[in-house]
């Protein structure tokens, strides 16, 4: 990562008044991915807007994400565009050394001057990219298979029921049904 470009992305808390929302606005382009090492994501413009609120305890961070990435289709490899809309809450919360405490709330100390957000961006963005990559054009085509599997596997015909019922009976291994006629013949006894 380019240090120097991550700068852009500080946000000074140690002389923000409290209890006062604050608003913070980030273009991101290309350059913004270039950042970091082994980047999903190699073009997008996007705009992250974060509302900052510090009290005597911790500091409350709303990130809001809307834009665009492009991404590589997994099945064509045609680069296409994804939409981004994303809003998570980070709390900053003072503590004896600085750290991950939960995934929503991070450790700092109450000397800290300052904040770089470019990380925490970068993961909500990334938070919003599909696991599987498709072009528009074959989007319609996999939510139409993905309707047609869900009805085989949750259909609640009458029938079926049936048929499963004496199939059951059917597939039972004969050396089953032996030991529980005996075991019946034992109750009886």
């Amino acid at each position: 990562m380019e240090k120097n470009k991550l700068r852009d992305f500080d946000i000074e808390i140690s002389n923000i008044k409290e209890n006062v929302l604050h608003k913070y606005d980030f273009q991101l382009n290309d350059t913004f991915f270039t950042l970091f090492e082994d980047s999903l994501i190699q073009k997008g413009l996007l705009e992250a807007v974060v509302e900052l609120e510090k009290t005597p305890l911790l500091i409350r961070m709303n990130f809001i994400i809307k834009g665009r990435v492009e991404l590589i289709c997994d099945r064509s490899l045609d680069p296409f565009e994804q939409p981004i809309s994303s809003e998570q809450l980070l709390l900053f919360k003072y503590a004896e050394e600085d750290g991950e405490i939960t995934e929503e709330i991070i450790g700092i100390k109450r000397e800290t001057i300052k904040i770089n957000v470019a990380q925490y961006i970068y993961e909500f963005i990334n938070l919003e990219v599909p696991i599987k990559k498709l072009h528009p054009r074959f989007q319609a085509e996999e939510e139409s298979d993905n309707e047609e599997e869900t009805l085989l596997i949750y259909s609640t015909e009458d029938e079926n029921e049936e048929k499963s019922e004496s199939s059951a009976e059917d597939l039972i291994d004969p050396r089953w049904l032996a030991l529980k006629s005996l075991k019946d013949k034992s109750k009886l006894n």
